[in-house]
């Protein structure tokens, strides 16, 4: 638990997070929103991925990111609720 709190403690890790709660994205997506480099991006997904908060799937060149399961985004509406009381 220890580690998936501090992997999430990085205020990029959580704006990628919630760019995946909207739909999947790849690095250059994800890049462009964040207003980024594409190896930073792609530093925090290796990050994600490690602790299993996000998957990905390739498509020819492309690999696609997106939330591992639905607690993910449950774990995050949580923290939302419990920061707004």
């Amino acid at each position: 638990m220890a580690e998936i709190f501090k992997v999430l403690s990085d205020p990029t890790r959580l704006k990628i997070i919630n760019a995946l709660m909207l739909s999947e994205m790849c690095v250059c997506d994800i890049s462009a929103l964040l207003n980024m480099s594409q190896p930073a991006i792609s530093h925090h997904l290796r990050l994600l991925r490690q602790t299993h908060l996000i998957k990905y799937r390739r498509d020819g060149k492309i690999a696609y990111y997106s939330l591992d399961n639905e607690y993910i985004k449950i774990l995050f509406d949580q923290c939302i609720t419990y920061i707004k009381e």
